[in-house]
């Protein structure tokens, strides 16, 4: 294995990483967001008041996007599988 295939690899694995990982985040950071600007204008200091609209707004995603990221998943897996003959062999 050359390097140029490691980094291709790994470059692919991370691409596919964050692909998969934004969705997720985005809509947590900007619930997370809207949460501490809420608490902010009303003055209300609870730490917990963030996790309960997360988890749901996760859930509506991951609901929504899930069959996507599953997709996603398995043709990297499935590319990565199918070439592996080429690779053991570079």
């Amino acid at each position: 294995m050359g390097e140029d295939l490691i980094y291709n690899l790994g470059g692919m694995a991370l691409r596919t990483t964050a692909m998969v990982a934004a969705p997720l985040l985005l809509s947590a950071l900007i619930i997370g967001l809207m949460v501490s600007v809420f608490q902010a204008i009303t003055q209300i200091n609870e730490a917990t008041l963030t996790f309960i609209p997360k988890i749901i707004v996760v859930g509506i995603v991951l609901t929504l996007g899930g069959p996507w990221m599953v997709d996603e998943l398995s043709q990297f897996t499935i590319t990565l599988m199918s070439n592996i003959a080429e690779y053991v062999r570079y």
